[in-house]
């Protein structure tokens, strides 16, 4: 499959990241570990078009083979990894070179310290510690809609880091990975998939470490995701009562303010007029399906807002996040090989 690649656009790196072994003008080494997976699948289709690219490929019946794996994770310049948390401890271990930098879409290295936390527009921090570290965790789906709702108003002090913070998210199925996309697209599935379902009913969804942590919270949140019949595309909703506020006391002043945090932002927009811009009074799932960027929407009124993000799960929320930190570490433009 990668042989069918022929063409690229490109980005020239800074000539900071000649300090990190990628000389100017030279094509940036990249391994995919996990490459048949959804999100490996995705990652390499946004560089389809890119002359500043070269694929480091692995024979199919060797993706298992670790000194395979080892050998090309050492080779390359920068390596992604699309697999489960135990495999992705075990890439990592696997570094030798020390030049090599690992982006890591998987959950096991997100809060842990020495990873860069990959959601540049929550912070110029945390934009200098992707373009200038060697580790970044790309942020999980459902963590990317919370957080880009929760940080902001943790952050300056306008929402109490003890609120006893409520989130739902509504995704398409496609971010179960390979085996929820079979069973939804199976012709005999199991009629009570027809339906909306919500799950991780325990309590215990994996994203709710970083969600917790990265927005500052003193507690986790009360997470209740819902999966439903459509491939892509999500709504992440947080509610809020506006009598807990220290400021932005209703839709309006809460809009002017997400504006204003994320003024500049080229992958996050801040939807003006909320209630009136839904179709219907309605905000659907799969509206943003294919696109890289995110939506913030503020809805409610003088009493109780709603806050939601609208984006895919497959770009922002996964291989488009992924991607964008790539190239702010390459110092390519930063929407190279995105939809935006």
């Amino acid at each position: 499959m990668y042989s069918q690649i022929k063409n690229y656009y490109g980005c020239r790196r800074k000539s900071a990241d000649r300090k990190k072994g990628m000389v100017t003008g030279m094509k940036t080494k990249i391994f995919i570990d996990g490459s048949e997976g959804t999100t490996g699948l995705r990652i390499y289709e946004r560089f389809a078009g890119r002359d500043d690219i070269e694929i480091l490929s692995i024979a199919g019946d060797l993706r298992k083979d670790t000194a395979e794996r080892k050998r090309l994770i050492n080779e390359s310049d920068v390596t992604f990894l699309c697999l489960p948390d135990a495999a992705a401890r075990e890439a990592v271990s696997l570094v030798e070179n020390e030049k090599v930098r690992i982006i890591d879409a998987s959950t096991a290295h997100r809060t842990l310290d020495g990873w860069a936390y990959g959601f540049p527009e929550l912070s110029a921090a945390h934009r200098d510690a992707i373009r200038n570290g060697k580790r970044v965790a790309v942020p999980g789906c459902h963590a990317t809609g919370f957080l880009s709702l929760v940080y902001p108003l943790v952050k300056e002090g306008v929402l109490p880091a003890d609120y006893p913070v409520v989130s739902f998210s509504l995704t398409g199925y496609s971010g179960g990975g390979k085996k929820k996309i079979a069973e939804y697209e199976d012709p005999n599935r199991n009629k009570d998939i027809d339906a909306p379902r919500e799950y991780a009913l325990t309590q215990q969804h994996k994203h709710l470490k970083e969600m917790k942590a990265v927005a500052g919270l003193t507690r986790e949140p009360l997470f209740s995701p819902i999966i439903a019949d459509y491939y892509s595309g999500m709504v992440v909703s947080v509610p809020i009562y506006t009598e807990y506020l220290k400021s932005c006391k209703n839709p309006k002043e809460m809009t002017e303010y997400f504006a204003g945090f994320y003024q500049g932002a080229k992958f996050i927009q801040v939807v003006e007029n909320g209630n009136e811009d839904l179709y219907d009074g309605m905000l659907a799932g799969n509206t943003l399906s294919g696109w890289d960027g995110l939506k913030v929407y503020i809805t409610g009124n003088d009493d109780r807002i709603v806050l939601s993000a609208q984006f895919d799960n497959l770009g922002k929320g996964a291989s488009g996040a992924a991607v964008q930190c790539l190239n702010i570490m390459l110092g390519c433009e930063e929407e190279k090989g995105l939809a935006l």
